[in-house]
């Protein structure tokens, strides 16, 4: 690194110190007995104007270098000596009223920037002359609107009103009024002395007469103390002798009403005693009520609970057993429609087995007939023939005439007799048997016998 790279680094570094120590200096901290005043370019009010200053008591700030500056206002009280002179009053006396103001710059807010707008720059003298100016103003405003009695006598009015409009016209300015001395008020024509004479001769006047009437009030006094000395000797006595018997009568009369305030004392005692022992037990029996209450309370509502849980545990058992009996009964079913369902199953795979095993033997029958289905049927026929006259006999079979009676008359139209008839009648109630094979949707085979045709009618 050369010397000229160096220098050049040392010279960066010094212009950047000394650009934060400039800077720094910039932030101005206001000392607790001044006003710091921030000027420039400050911002604006609530209401879009621009703010002429920036007061600030207490505190810092940093002023922004070429768009802002500051200064500052003293806090010093100023002493201001007032000598009003030739001041009209209501009563149109002109009196002196020499005086003398303390005022100083305010800090509240408001008044602050008021000072900040007008006292900002003035020398103390200056700042003192306009004080004095409105201070004489408002000192003879007041005088012209009181008489010299109140002025004079009623200190305190004067001074309140001279502080109340007084500091309304300082605070336009700024300022605050701390302290009003007013000293001797006197006036030209001697006024205010005429009273004070006035008022001297009057206290020296009143303080004769006290005197006289106190000497007088003296000797009327004496004559009337020996007067009433030996008057209120005798009445002494008298009373002395009265006093002591109406004082034994008193002690007699205390003694009689101390012992009946004692047996009063002793009843309210004994009374409040048995009512307070009536209400202990009162109470005590209302404490074992309570508890007996509260232990019954507790009882039933412990063998509610009991019977609560127990009616709940018996619902849930009763609910389980029932879903439990449901289940069982539900397979149960569910068994029997199973084995019904398996038993069809095999009944019916036992008539196909049948069906096809007898159509496997029809097959052979006609096989066996030479393909002739009208012989195969023969065949069937003459094999089941047995069977079909054994079901025409059982038909009639249980029925059981143990006798007959028959009443012949003879002959009928037809050419037979009843009894004939009957057993004629008796056989067609038995079905023949190529009906029972017409209403089967059958014909019986010829070799069975044949239909007989109509008779042919007789020639004429």
């Amino acid at each position: 690194m050369g010397p000229g790279t160096v220098f050049l680094i040392i010279a960066i570094v010094l212009v950047v110190v000394s650009f934060l120590i400039w800077v720094c200096s910039r932030y101005k901290k206001c000392p607790s007995d001044k006003i710091m005043v921030v000027y420039g370019s400050i911002g604006k009010n609530k209401d879009g104007t621009n703010r002429s200053a920036k007061c600030i008591h207490g505190g810092a700030e940093f002023v922004i270098p070429v768009f802002q500056s500051y200064a500052f206002l003293d806090l010093t009280p100023i002493s201001i000596q007032v000598d009003l002179k030739n001041a009209l009053s209501r009563q149109n006396i002109r009196i002196d009223v020499p005086s003398r103001f303390t005022v100083g710059i305010s800090t509240e807010p408001g008044v602050m920037q008021n000072a900040a707008e007008r006292l900002l720059g003035l020398q103390l003298s200056e700042i003192q002359e306009l004080s004095k100016d409105i201070i004489f103003g408002q000192l003879r405003l007041i005088i012209a609107t009181m008489d010299i009695e109140e002025i004079n006598t009623d200190r305190d009015k004067f001074l309140a009103a001279v502080s109340s409009n007084v500091e309304t016209e300082l605070k336009k300015i700024g300022l605050r009024l701390i302290n009003v001395n007013v000293t001797d008020i006197c006036d030209e024509s001697g006024y205010i002395a005429a009273l004070g004479k006035e008022a001297a001769a009057k206290a020296i006047n009143d303080a004769k007469k006290s005197v006289a009437e106190q000497e007088r009030d003296g000797s009327i006094g004496e004559a009337n103390a020996h007067m009433d000395q030996r008057i209120k000797v005798s009445e002494a006595d008298s009373i002395a002798i009265q006093g002591e018997n109406e004082a034994k009568m008193k002690i007699a009369m205390s003694d009689a009403a101390l012992k009946e305030k004692e047996a009063e004392a002793l009843k309210i005692a004994t009374t409040a005693e048995k009512i307070q022992a009536a209400k202990a037990l009162e109470e005590s029996y209302a404490a074992e009520r309570a508890a007996e209450e509260a232990r019954r309370s507790k009882e039933q509502a412990t063998l509610e609970a009991d019977i609560i849980v127990q009616a709940e545990a018996k619902k849930r058992e009763m609910e389980l057993e029932a879903e439990a009996e449901a289940e069982q009964i539900r397979r149960k079913a569910k068994g029997e429609a199973d084995a019904i369902y398996a038993k069809m199953e095999a009944e019916a795979r036992g008539m196909e087995e049948i069906l096809k095993k007898q159509a496997a033997g029809f097959a052979e029958i006609v096989k066996s007939a030479g393909g002739d289905p009208e012989a195969a049927l023969k065949l069937l026929i003459a094999d089941k023939l047995e069977e079909l006259m054994r079901v025409q006999v059982e038909a009639v079979k249980n029925i059981k005439i143990d006798k007959v009676t028959v009443w012949d008359n003879g002959q009928s139209a037809d050419g037979k007799n009843a009894t004939a008839g009957f057993i004629s009648g008796m056989m067609k109630s038995v079905p023949p048997l190529e009906e029972v094979f017409s209403m089967a949707g059958m014909q019986l085979p010829e070799i069975l016998g044949k239909k007989a045709e109509a008779p042919l009618p007789a020639a004429e």
